[in-house]
């Protein structure tokens, strides 16, 4: 039996990885997702976002999206979660469609929720450091309600293929956010950086209604379009439900783009330590993030069994960078 208004962690585990796909293709020619890979023939990525999920809530409160073409990846890794947490994504409409899906799974099970959202391509060498601010964040957005709280770190360097969040100040309790800027232009992210911008880590803790409240006030057909669909079909999602048929209708939309930006107004930023974290979204992030961390981090148990592919052994072996 769930009890209401207790954390929940959503893993975000529904992406194709098209960038990484020179260190994620086999010479055979078969390219592995790259949430079912691994930096360091350790545990996946998706097994490490599952350990920072389960380390906030327990099982029956952690669910995960995953593609539904994905299937053959995803089905022996997942099998220890319960059934109705894997929520099965039809297609690809982009972040904001694929966090909508699992977002109205738990408001309809739990409307009081409160979750933290984890994508599942993340390094972390500290892991301690980043469970401890997952805590934090839930333990705000539990007092805040209405609030989306962002999880940003100190950039390290330029890179303009992240988001930023200018906080009216860098504190320990969440600070309102003045700007926030998705994958700007060099200039405009060495201006941000300038103005005491964070990286967003896409790392968000919230209540379900503040998180819904953000579609509500940009795209509410499309809240209730899959809300409408969702009633029709009950917990699961096969080939021939609703959901299914309604998913090639549906917008395809960015999450940071189409969701945060301009609606800075209910965004927090809450400041993560310098934790080792990196998003591993491209070629040229995993060399930096190998080079900068070339021996594993220790204790790492692989609860869900190995990884298909390590990208590390890809790119010893010559893999391409040619996607970043």
């Amino acid at each position: 039996m769930i009890t209401r208004g207790q954390p929940w962690a959503l893993v975000l585990a529904a992406g194709e990885g098209t960038r990484l796909r020179g260190l994620t293709t086999t010479k055979s020619g078969l390219t592995v997702p790259k949430q079912y890979c691994s930096l360091d023939a350790g545990p996946s990525l998706l097994d490490e976002a599952l350990m920072r999920a389960e380390a906030i809530a327990p099982p029956r409160r952690v669910l995960t999206v995953v593609a539904r073409q994905h299937r053959r990846w995803w089905a022996g890794p997942l099998c220890s979660l319960p059934l109705a947490n894997v929520i099965v994504q039809p297609h690809n409409k982009g972040t904001a469609v694929g966090l909508l899906l699992p977002l109205l799974h738990i408001y309809r099970r739990d409307p009081d929720a409160i979750l933290i959202v984890l994508p599942s391509d993340h390094f972390v060498r500290r892991e301690d450091l980043l469970t401890q601010a997952l805590r934090r964040g839930i333990a705000f957005a539990g007092a805040a309600h209405r609030h989306v709280h962002l999880l940003g770190i100190a950039p390290e360097q330029i890179d303009p293929e992240l988001g930023y969040i200018v906080p009216a100040a860098r504190k320990a309790r969440a600070s309102s956010v003045i700007r926030f800027v998705e994958k700007p232009s060099l200039d405009t992210a060495r201006h941000l950086i300038a103005e005491g911008a964070l990286l967003n880590m896409f790392i968000m803790a919230a209540s379900a209604r503040a998180l819904l409240s953000l579609y509500l006030r940009r795209h509410p057909e499309l809240v209730a379009r899959l809300e409408r669909a969702l009633e029709q079909d009950g917990p699961q999602v096969d080939e021939g439900s609703a959901v299914s048929q309604l998913y090639p209708s549906l917008p395809t939309l960015d999450f940071s783009r189409d969701l945060l930006e301009g609606q800075e107004d209910v965004l927090r930023a809450l400041v993560v330590p310098d934790c080792g974290w990196s998003d591993l979204g491209t070629p040229r992030r995993v060399a930096e993030t190998l080079t900068r961390f070339p021996d594993p981090p220790q204790s790492r148990p692989f609860i869900r069994g190995r990884a298909y592919l390590s990208l590390s052994q890809q790119q010893s072996a010559g893999g391409s960078p040619a996607h970043a």
